[in-house]
């Protein structure tokens, strides 16, 4: 097959490339940190997250999560009304009553998180001595914790770190001189997380964990003995946690498309001494069915241009996919935060020359992305109304973090994505 445009062993991953990055202050158009908590409360299956905001925090959960109609979500709102901000009623008081009630209702929540606001930041409501002093009260059925998903801190998938960077201090400590231990770190869908572990233990890798786990009571352990690997590339904060608790970080590009999959296995096979042979022979099947099934959408998307406005991280590992592997011309990358240590893989393999903005002035870059006038734009909810009344054919970011996209299987589902657009472009000029 040649739907890949270079070899995908992880040993040829590496190129000279020079990336113009620039970074750029003003306006921004991104999700606040709560946004997390729809993805979050789908993975870890008996904790709840309770925001402690307002009503606009309530529904913006609601919109991003829809009506959830044949099951009770695991997510709510503690609403701070005025009272509360005029200071005419003591707010922990009141979250008690609230966590009160809802345990007593839900008697299958395990952990429940605290998840701090805009709100809650500006009344300096301290949730983590709540989040003590309710752990005291209910402990040992329900363990509470508490992080920021506040747009005054977070943006959009920042929400993810702090979630995890929270529950990192819980983790109980790998014994010394244990057998060492994989660690997968990013959420991931179940049958995604599932076909990871398969691949893994075909090639004599057993011990592995993924964190978070869908169990909050099923910790996995953590110490010197434990190397892991990031799914997702916006995972700074808990990627510091886990190294100050002794684990050590694989470097990888992330797996998204046949070869940043590859060289992601890759980087697990070397740590724990698998031979090239027996890597080959695990990754050979999926990764020629992953071949062809890209084959199919590259002619698609091959020679189309597109520009990445920040959303959600994943910019740049998907800015190398597409170029590389499905042929696309990439316009501009622009991405919220640029983390050069976690994207060093990534960095390496962009054409020379590319062009990165971390950060938005969203004027600025509007003014960019209609000089360049690419054929696909790919931007948050906000702007891709707008963009596509000015004659502009957008991606919504969102659907990539909501949609499997991570190894093999899902390889031809993520280039769907950006091929769909174009194609609805084509049907509604026809």
């Amino acid at each position: 097959m040649n739907a890949v445009t270079i070899p995908i062993r992880a040993d040829n991953i590496a190129c000279a490339s020079s990336p113009v990055i620039t970074t750029e202050r003003g306006q921004r158009e991104v999700f606040c940190g709560l946004t997390g908590i729809i993805w979050l409360h789908r993975k870890i299956q008996d904790a709840f997250f309770l925001v402690v905001g307002s009503r606009t925090c309530a529904h913006l959960i609601q919109s991003a999560a829809g009506v959830m109609i044949f099951a009770e979500p695991r997510f709510g709102t503690a609403i701070i009304d005025e009272r509360d901000l005029a200071g005419l009623a003591d707010c922990n008081d009141e979250l008690d009553k609230v966590v009160d009630k809802l345990l007593s209702r839900r008697p299958d929540i395990r952990t429940l998180f605290l998840v701090g606001s805009c709100p809650s930041e500006v009344i300096k409501l301290d949730l983590s001595r709540a989040a003590e002093r309710l752990s005291r009260q209910f402990n040992p059925s329900v363990r509470v914790l508490n992080y920021s998903g506040s747009g005054i801190e977070t943006t959009f998938t920042q929400g993810e770190d702090t979630c995890l960077q929270s529950m990192v201090p819980v983790l109980p400590t790998l014994p010394p001189h244990s057998k060492p231990r994989l660690m997968v770190v990013g959420t991931l869908a179940d049958i995604v997380e599932d076909q990871m572990r398969r691949l893994l233990n075909d090639m004599d890798i057993r011990d592995v964990d993924f964190f978070p786990p869908r169990n909050s009571t099923v910790l996995p352990e953590v110490g010197p003995d434990t190397v892991f690997l990031l799914a997702q590339p916006f995972l700074p904060d808990t990627t510091l946690a886990l190294e100050a608790r002794g684990a050590k970080r694989l470097a990888a590009p992330f797996p998204l498309g046949v070869e940043g999959t590859t060289a992601w296995l890759q980087a697990a096979a070397n740590a724990f001494g698998v031979s090239q042979d027996s890597f080959d022979a695990v990754t050979r099947a999926p990764r020629q069915r992953a071949e062809a099934a890209l084959a199919r959408q590259r002619s698609q998307l091959e020679g189309k241009k597109i520009f990445f406005f920040p959303d959600s991280q994943l910019e740049i590992p998907l800015a190398r996919f597409l170029h590389r592997e499905m042929g696309m011309a990439l316009s501009e990358i622009g991405t919220p935060y640029l983390h050069r240590k976690l994207m060093a893989e990534e960095l390496a393999m962009l054409p020379d020359g590319s062009r990165i903005t971390e950060g938005q002035h969203v004027e600025n870059q509007l003014d960019r992305c209609h000089a360049d006038a690419p054929d696909l734009v790919v931007c948050g909810l906000g702007l891709a109304n707008p963009l596509e009344a000015q004659g502009l054919t957008t991606k919504w970011a969102i659907e990539l973090v909501f949609t499997p996209i991570q190894g093999y299987e899902q390889a031809a589902d993520l280039a769907e994505l950006f091929s769909r657009p174009l194609r609805r472009r084509i049907k509604l000029a026809a």
